[in-house]
């Protein structure tokens, strides 16, 4: 078994079956089942999958987060200048609301101009200024406790539209605001190809030099948020720059996973498959999301099915992890101690437990620690 895996996302439960007097129960039957997770993993989605209630399935059958696409991203919630509209981003909410998944905000601000309302490129520098100010007022207005994460400023070390327009403080006082308006929130530094490939623009050092800068400042910032759009992967820089970044001790998220569509779809699941390895044996990584958002019957760069929802091999292998992530359903006996014993992935757990005739339902979580968890049941 992965020693890493086991120290970071298992952990041992030892379970004492006695009776009332406190005996120890030998050849006591339990069932124990595993019914959520822990760990994060999930997947964007768009306005495709309103009202599609196959694709939610699909979905819900995976994924417990999830993050939009586009959907509130400045360009999709006001287009033009003052007509604000919110529709595709509510209507999803209202998915997740219901269905209890984890979602995150993505994102506030672009520092890309391309991804810029050309409106907002068009404003004074004191207009700018205005309608920043205006952005973030209606997003927490709206929004506030809503989304567990915001991706506060995309794109930083790459570009720098709002600095360069506003001054060098701009990132500081987005997330200063954010952090005031949605103090719950952890606010993400979201930045490509520090953990994909070496760029000179996004190095591992870079990105750590600018979060200690802004945190110098006195920014609220307190989430790594690496996007994760992969060519081939390189498995051991991978792990090396996780251990780089975790010595920040902030929580770390692959937040766009994906493999570039330049290869077949089977390579392209070989690929994914070892990114999420590397993903979820790093103790210091809290969540994966997936850039897998159906649109238009396509794909960013990588689809997990096809139009008809059936698995491509990028699915086959969320699938085939899913399934080796899970506890699943284990079955057993006390020993002659009372006890059963067993390795479980961190999460809630339901247990029946029969001995002579009495049946008892019990519930309990697993939550980090190098600890064995105790668990007693009395019948």
């Amino acid at each position: 078994m992965n020693r890493s895996l086991v120290q970071a996302r298992k952990r041992a439960v030892t379970i004492h079956i006695s009776n009332k007097q406190g005996v120890r129960l030998e050849n006591a039957s339990l069932t124990v089942e595993q019914v959520s997770k822990d760990f994060l993993l999930g997947s964007a989605i768009a306005y495709t999958f309103i009202g599609n209630t196959p694709y939610q399935d699909w979905f819900l059958e995976r994924f417990n987060a999830a993050v939009f696409e586009d959907e509130i991203k400045w360009y999709t919630t006001e287009p033009k200048q003052g007509q604000l509209n919110y529709t595709l981003a509510d209507e999803l909410l209202e998915f997740v609301r219901r269905n209890q998944i984890t979602v995150r905000g993505h994102n506030i601000f672009w520092e890309d101009p391309k991804y810029t309302p050309v409106w907002v490129q068009n404003l004074t520098d004191s207009e700018l200024k205005s309608a920043v100010n205006s952005r973030i007022q209606s997003l927490m207005s709206k929004y506030k406790d809503e989304f567990v994460h915001w991706d506060v400023n995309n794109e930083l070390l790459h570009f720098n539209f709002y600095e360069q327009r506003l001054g060098p403080n701009a990132t500081l006082e987005f997330y200063r605001t954010v952090h005031q308006q949605d103090p719950l929130a952890t606010l993400f530094l979201n930045e490509f190809n520090v953990v994909e490939t070496c760029d000179s623009t996004s190095t591992v050092d870079k990105y750590i030099a600018k979060i200690r800068e802004l945190k110098e400042d006195g920014m609220s910032m307190n989430g790594i948020g690496l996007e994760g759009h992969f060519g081939a992967p390189n498995p051991p820089r991978i792990r090396a720059t996780l251990d780089k970044l975790a010595t920040l001790g902030l929580p770390i998220w692959l937040t766009e996973v994906d493999i570039s569509d330049t290869f077949s779809k089977e390579t392209q699941g070989i690929y994914l498959e070892q990114v999420l390895r590397e993903g979820f044996s790093h103790a210091a990584v809290d969540g994966i999301m997936l850039w897998s958002a159906i649109r238009r019957n396509k794909c960013y760069r990588m689809c997990l099915t096809d139009p008809d929802l059936n698995n491509l091999p990028t699915g086959n292998v969320v699938d085939k992890l899913l399934k080796e992530w899970d506890t699943g359903v284990l079955k057993g006996q006390t020993d002659d101690h009372g006890s059963y014993s067993f390795y479980g992935f961190l999460g809630e757990y339901k247990l029946t437990a029969s001995y002579g005739g009495k049946v008892v339902d019990a519930a309990f979580s697993l939550s980090p620690s190098h600890e064995t968890k105790h668990f007693s049941v009395q019948l």
